[in-house]
């Protein structure tokens, strides 16, 4: 039985997750960055931290990674707004992490066709005010693995 939100072909939305972040952990190792999954650092703010764990990072190289693999809903390409809540909440969290560490969304790329757009410039587009300026938005290509660095502080 098809579960409504699960992603077509896959066991479940959980996997796909693993699945994206295992990818990424070879991404980035290509470039020469070694991270760990589920890297907690503490985050807060007015004095108040508490622990979050980012779903990749490391002290060392202080790297902090969110991933998002979400797509389009389909079939009419419209805007999957609540998983895109999900990549607010992220913003927030680089926002209020330790000062010093490189922050990157990486994301799957999307095209809508109907939009000619992917889901990342959708996003810089209408939330670029949420975005804050040392985050960069990678954005990776599945058929190619070609990873896209999105500009957006210009």
């Amino acid at each position: 039985m098809r579960k409504p939100h699960q992603r077509i072909g896959s066991v479940s939305n959980a996997h796909v997750g693993r699945d994206f972040e295992n990818v990424a952990l070879e991404v980035f190792a290509g470039r020469g960055l070694t991270l760990k999954k589920n890297f907690k650092v503490l985050v807060g703010l007015n004095g108040v931290p508490k622990l979050h764990a980012f779903d990749l990072g490391c002290g060392e190289q202080k790297v902090l990674v969110e991933c998002k693999s979400h797509k389009w809903t389909a079939p009419n390409d419209n805007v999957p707004s609540a998983k895109l809540t999900a990549w607010n909440e992220a913003m927030y969290y680089f926002l209020v992490a330790p000062q010093g560490f490189r922050k990157v969304l990486f994301v799957l790329r999307d095209l809508s066709e109907k939009r000619r757009e992917t889901l990342a410039e959708y996003y810089i587009r209408t939330y670029r005010h949420l975005i804050p300026c040392d985050v960069e938005i990678w954005e990776l290509d599945e058929v190619s693995g070609e990873v896209v660095e999105r500009s957006f502080n210009q």
